[in-house]
């Protein structure tokens, strides 16, 4: 493939630009939808009739708390089961972005909840019990488990979670000397990389993605199939320079401390809404959890309203690692090639509307990354 023949598809960019703002409306309606969802609990007096009834079978409060969050998270997902069947599998079909068939969709979904419902109720099953035992200060509690808990998931998932999806293989003999490259180029960023593999993208997707995945002795180098096919080596380096340039520019703890910081003004925010809530709603104390789409409904608001500032927090970062890589490749032209064949594979929107890309874009439009590098100057010597 010759970096140079690379070009935008006009009509590509119609679809993708179709794509994203059904994508967009389809978001739209999710959120209104969960707001919605959480106040009819909360102003209806459902969420005090339901703990009532299970406290009638039950006064174990950890049982409790577990009950009542698979009844409301159960209810909402079969709700809203239509929504997440067209986002997640009719709408990649008619865009021609998926590969998978409907029972291989379906695994996946049942796969994830297996994964995401006992998780989600061991953080909730902390989360409360910080509210019965550590009075006002839950929300700190909350925060530092919170960080503690994706600091875990964030080591595990590389070799525990991710494998059940894909399936990951050291790259074969015939891409050694890419690897080689790869492997180099992470030792030039000093970071140390059990390997480099490849997964098997193309089993749900036409997309293409690279990453740089784990923490300590679990990180590695992964790439999609869909990349290794489609790519040039110099293009996959450019890429994998890019998350490289992550390391380098110290962006886990800067962006883990962003968040960090961001979540803790939401949970103080959700802790004084809370006590409001409970004289407002009848409810026992913070730490009823009948409350729950109080907390619910103020966090999601609080998201809503925060999004914009972490995405900013995102996309600074995220120019800072393109810089890095045109820096460690000195090969402008194979980082936006490779960039253009990303948003012709994946679909994606180009040049978005700029509020869009305030809301909701956590990396840099792909042509403004596109034309960084088309003007972008190597070092002279």
């Amino acid at each position: 493939m010759n970096t140079t023949t690379v070009s935008l598809d006009p009509e590509k960019q119609t679809q993708a630009k179709r794509y994203a703002l059904l994508r967009r409306y389809l978001w739209l309606i999710e959120t209104l939808f969960s707001l919605l969802y959480a106040a009819i609990w909360l102003t209806s007096g459902w969420a005090r009739q339901l703990r009532a009834a299970l406290q009638a079978r039950t006064t174990n409060e950890l049982i409790l708390v577990a009950a009542f969050l698979v009844v409301y998270g159960g209810i909402y997902a079969l709700l809203t089961l239509p929504l997440n069947y067209y986002g997640g599998f009719v709408l990649p079909h008619r865009f021609d972005q998926s590969t998978q068939n409907l029972k291989e969709w379906l695994v996946d979904q049942f796969k994830g909840l297996l994964i995401a419902a006992p998780l989600g109720l061991l953080m909730m099953e902390l989360v409360y019990l910080a509210l019965r035992l550590t009075g006002d200060a839950w929300w700190l509690w909350t925060t530092g488990g919170m960080l503690l808990f994706g600091v875990i998931l964030g080591n595990l998932a590389p070799v525990l979670i991710m494998p059940l999806f894909n399936k990951f293989i050291p790259l074969e003999e015939e891409h050694a000397d890419l690897a080689a490259r790869l492997i180099a180029l992470a030792e030039q960023a000093g970071t140390h990389v059990r390997g480099v593999y490849k997964f098997d993208m193309s089993r749900r997707t036409k997309a293409a993605n690279a990453a740089l995945t784990g923490i300590g002795n679990t990180r590695r180098i992964i790439l999609g199939d869909t990349l290794i096919d489609e790519f040039t080596p110099d293009e996959i380096e450019a890429v994998l320079a890019h998350e490289l340039g992550h390391h380098v520019n110290h962006d886990m703890p800067i962006l883990m401390l962003s968040g960090t910081l961001i979540t803790a003004a939401g949970l103080y925010l959700a802790s004084l809404v809370m006590k409001s809530a409970v004289a407002s709603f009848g409810f026992y104390s913070v730490a009823d959890v009948a409350a729950f789409p109080a907390l619910m409904l103020v966090m999601q608001l609080y998201s809503l309203v925060s999004q914009p500032l972490s995405n900013a927090i995102s996309r600074w970062r995220e120019r800072l690692a393109d810089e890095y890589a045109l820096r460690a490749t000195q090969n402008g032209e194979a980082f936006a090639t490779a960039f253009i064949r990303l948003a012709i594979q994946n679909l994606g929107e180009v040049d978005p509307p700029r509020w869009v890309v305030w809301m909701f874009y956590s990396h840099p439009p792909l042509n403004e990354r596109i034309q960084k590098a088309r003007h972008w100057q190597p070092a002279s010597s």
